[in-house]
């Protein structure tokens, strides 16, 4: 399947690390655009029609506000599209571009290790179009989790923002055990490799997390006390409010 990217921004060039897949690139940025095709094989190409009509699969990745402007600009050679642009909808994809299968997906950063979480929802013409494929070819960048599109906008607050709200519980872990002597360096190595081996264990074990809270704190041991502190000092309520802000500000 040969693939093309409108857009060569951060998460555009992350999901095409990910995959892993030589493609055809466009930007307005001309430079980005060859940066990124350089890098993994591609082809950098003049405009969006040339991309299209090279492409049997166009990766969105542009801002939104760009969406008919993009559409149009492809001049109706678009056969299949797959959206990674966050707040527009199946609907809206559609209309820029009828006829045409629309899949969307929102990835999270890990996508270009092959870790990533893609929530994905079809369009309606989907299954008329090479929907196996693109879920084959988006699985080689992480997880995809198929999801009512309604569910988008909070799966985005946890899997997307994510990788940025755990990054400051990491810092923060690091910062704890660096206050205590351990080279600031250490800590965080000692943090990640624990928070990678807790998701493993969980994953690997079928675990709700409660449960593995209750295998690592014996009752009325050190763990269980810890636990204690960072539900009294609100942590769950720091997390509540930070997904309830940007799923209302998606809205």
């Amino acid at each position: 399947m040969k693939i093309g990217f409108i857009g060569a921004g951060s998460m555009a060039s992350a999901l095409a690390r990910g995959l892993a897949e030589p493609a055809l690139v466009y930007d307005v940025d001309s430079s980005r655009a060859e940066s990124l095709a350089a890098e993994i094989g591609g082809s950098a190409v003049g405009s969006n029609r040339e991309l299209a009509e090279g492409s049997d699969l166009v990766i969105l990745a542009h801002k939104p506000a760009h969406t008919e402007d993009a559409a149009e600009q492809t001049g109706g050679a678009a056969k299949a599209i797959a959206s990674i642009v966050g707040t527009v909808p199946t609907s809206r994809l559609e209309a820029a571009y009828p006829g045409v299968p629309v899949y969307r997906f929102i990835p999270n950063i890990p996508v270009e290790v092959g870790r990533g979480v893609l929530c994905y929802a079809p369009g309606a013409l989907a299954a008329e179009g090479p929907e196996e494929d693109v879920l084959k070819l988006f699985g080689r960048a992480g997880a995809v989790v198929p999801l009512p599109e309604e569910q988008i906008d909070p799966a985005m607050a946890i899997m997307s923002c994510g990788p940025a709200f755990v990054a400051l519980v990491v810092d923060a872990m690091a910062s704890a055990g660096a206050r205590h002597g351990i080279e600031p360096a250490t800590a965080t190595r000692l943090v990640t490799e624990t928070m990678a081996g807790t998701a493993a264990y969980l994953d690997a074990n079928g675990l709700d997390p409660k449960e593995l809270m209750g295998r690592v704190a014996t009752p009325g041991g050190v763990t269980e006390k810890g636990l204690k502190v960072l539900e009294d000092t609100g942590l769950r309520d720091s997390f509540d409010a930070a997904v309830d802000l940007v799923v209302e500000s998606s809205r």
